[in-house]
């Protein structure tokens, strides 16, 4: 068998793999874009503030919703600002994990993991999150 015919035959057996994963691959993506939506809604009201007094160039950035770089049954949207990053990643299994703040080239890090968003305690962590990223990303 031929490269061309063993990567043809690979693609249908890990597509058909994959396939069985659809329904838990949509709603994770779903999730993701509501987090961004979400993050991305915040990260204005900072600007706009920021702007208003004084420091229009602190404008963290928000990625579009992307299969994640690790688990491709996931999906991940990445803040930065800079060499600042964090990344939110929304997992097909019913889990989002906050990575960072942390900055290129570096170590990632620190990881907390939750179910799927809705709870208090989710929110609670997501606001701490982006506060420390922003606050890290806006330092000097």
């Amino acid at each position: 068998m031929g490269l061309g015919e063993r990567l043809e035959a690979l693609g249908r057996e890990l597509g058909e793999r994959e396939a069985s994963h659809a329904e838990g691959r949509a709603e994770a993506h779903a999730r993701a874009e509501a987090l961004r939506e979400q993050v991305a809604d915040a990260l204005s009201r900072f600007h706009a503030a920021a702007a208003k007094a004084g420091a229009d160039f602190l404008s963290p950035q928000v990625s579009d919703v992307r299969v994640d770089d690790k688990h491709v049954r996931s999906y991940q949207l990445e803040l930065s600002r800079g060499r600042h990053r964090a990344i939110i990643t929304v997992k097909s299994r019913g889990e989002v994990t906050l990575v960072g703040p942390f900055r290129v080239g570096k170590t990632e890090g620190p990881c907390r993991s939750f179910p799927l968003p809705g709870s208090d305690e989710f929110e609670d962590a997501l606001s701490v999150f982006l506060v420390a990223f922003v606050e890290d990303a806006a330092t000097p």
